[in-house]
């Protein structure tokens, strides 16, 4: 079980007169989270094997749980549902589970779990916080402690409260068997997935950096294949990178699914990345990752490694910290972490502790990771 039950922040745990035949999970947030919420989907799927678990998740991050094999249906919603949207899911949804788990504190997703099932459980805010008094709404809830652990072990707060055991394992989309393969790009034998674009540009290292080492991986004879979204601003800043780097490298930005995206790096020697959702899904495929961190906390955030199955954190605060298959990467300065969006506290702000992470850091730990795994 992921820690102790405390009576200040959990209540009791919620013993359940018959197996659930129905459940509804409900993840609304961004695509990572979604990702690290599939551990207590198969928590689920081992305690009740014969039930119906669907998934409630915004629109755009449905993809990140293609092929997930726990699930037996994926449902969608816009962010900024109209009001056709709510009619919609209403009818979908309506006293259609026997039990719903929500695994965020927002409003929305308390009024999903109050339509869909008679038993609910929840994250809820501390007692001193806004909405505190949601606790009222469920018959099983922990409050919410995302700043002290990590998310893989905060979301598995909500399997102790039906006393079933944890599954500690991500489950990264994979293609159905239904897909083609006719679009995969043909790529070298021996090459490493570089995903330089993060959503928020407090989190990105920098171009200079990213071409060292797409060069350094050249001279190794491993070529760079850089993934990205087919986004303008995201495609303009790859080919800003691309223009610098040998002409055997290959960009895939726009042309993979997250699906085919994780085949891809399964298949790969290494993957480099920032803080970002797909560096969460390249640590559950196995593959050998490189994780760039600046303000984010890595004890809260940081990629869960392979085969960890431990109920504390794989990562300290702050510092670089190989951890299996994991070797995340982090200046260590007196500031790092802050937990801020950047040092001007903004999405687009720069962060300081990027901009002066040199390349010559970022390249020993490309040989520490392919000496180790004898690549």
């Amino acid at each position: 079980m992921t820690g102790q039950k405390n009576i200040a922040t959990m209540n009791k745990e919620l013993h359940l007169k018959n197996s659930p035949k129905s459940i509804l999970i409900i993840s609304m947030r961004y695509l990572g989270d979604v990702l690290l919420t599939t551990p207590l989907i198969r928590s689920f799927r081992q305690s009740y094997p014969n039930a119906k678990i669907s998934v409630l998740v915004y629109s755009n991050t449905a993809s990140i749980l293609e092929g997930n094999p726990d699930i037996n249906e994926i449902i969608t919603t816009p962010q900024r549902p109209t009001l056709s949207d709510y009619q919609a899911l209403f009818k979908k949804i309506f006293r259609c589970y026997d039990l719903s788990v929500v695994c965020q504190t927002g409003d929305r997703r308390f009024i999903y779990a109050l339509l869909s099932a008679p038993v609910r459980i929840a994250f809820v805010p501390k007692r001193k916080e806004k909405g505190w008094w949601k606790r009222f709404l469920v018959q099983g809830w922990t409050e919410l402690e995302s700043s002290k652990n990590h998310t893989v072990l905060e979301l598995l707060k909500l399997s102790n409260l039906l006393n079933i055991p944890p599954s500690y394992s991500i489950v990264p989309p994979r293609p159905t068997s239904s897909q083609s393969s006719d679009n995969q790009p043909n790529l070298p034998k021996r090459y490493a997935v570089l995903h330089i674009h993060p959503q928020w540009h407090f989190k990105r290292w920098t171009i200079e950096g990213w071409i060292e080492i797409g060069n350094y991986l050249n001279s190794l004879s491993i070529t760079p294949v850089l993934s990205g979204s087919p986004a303008k601003d995201e495609m303009d800043y790859i080919n800003s990178v691309l223009k610098y780097l040998p002409k055997n490298s290959v960009n895939i930005a726009g042309k993979a699914s997250l699906a085919e995206l994780s085949e891809i790096i399964t298949q790969s020697l290494l993957f480099i990345g920032p803080d970002t959702g797909i560096t969460h899904l390249a640590a559950a495929t196995g593959t050998p990752v490189l994780a760039i961190f600046g303000p984010t906390n890595p004890t809260t955030w940081g990629p869960w490694p392979i085969s960890y199955n431990d109920d504390i954190s794989p990562f300290k605060k702050t510092g670089s910290t190989p951890i299996n298959n994991i070797f995340l990467i982090q200046k260590e300065l007196d500031c790092i972490p802050c937990e801020n969006e950047g040092c001007d506290k903004h999405r687009q702000s720069h962060s300081q502790c990027l901009a002066t992470l040199d390349s010559k850091t970022i390249i020993k730990y490309i040989d520490l990771a392919l000496n180790k795994y004898n690549l």
